[in-house]
């Protein structure tokens, strides 16, 4: 039987209309540079969580920021949210360097994240 639990929230990705104000705003709110800093994205590591900046909130749309629950086995707990109740809103996909992630909708429409890195 596989480990279905979750390793916690540790990614959260924040969409913002201005890249450059928001990149100053959380430089000096987690008070380190950013460890990504790209057109598309700018991401944080602080306190053990990756902090994620999406301009325009990115091609998924993100409209409010969006928590990444870490999990081992993605398919497995897609499968269970699903049968529980949730929506896959976003399948688990490739999102580069062995890391997979995908998006659900619980019944009352909020989205929820799962990240899992191979």
């Amino acid at each position: 039987m596989s480990d279905s639990s979750t390793q916690g929230i540790k990614t959260v990705l924040h969409p913002v209309s201005d890249l450059a104000t928001a990149k100053a705003v959380y430089t000096a709110l987690l008070g380190v540079p950013p460890q990504t800093d790209a057109s598309y994205y700018v991401g944080f590591e602080a306190a053990g969580q990756h902090i994620g900046l999406v301009p325009g909130g990115g091609p998924q749309g993100m409209t409010s920021p969006v928590t990444y629950w870490h999990v081992p086995d993605i398919e497995a707990k897609l499968t269970e949210v699903t049968a529980a109740g949730a929506t896959v809103k976003e399948p688990a996909h490739d999102v580069g360097g062995g890391r997979l992630m995908a998006t659900v909708t619980d019944p009352d429409g909020n989205v929820l994240g799962l990240l899992q890195d191979r």
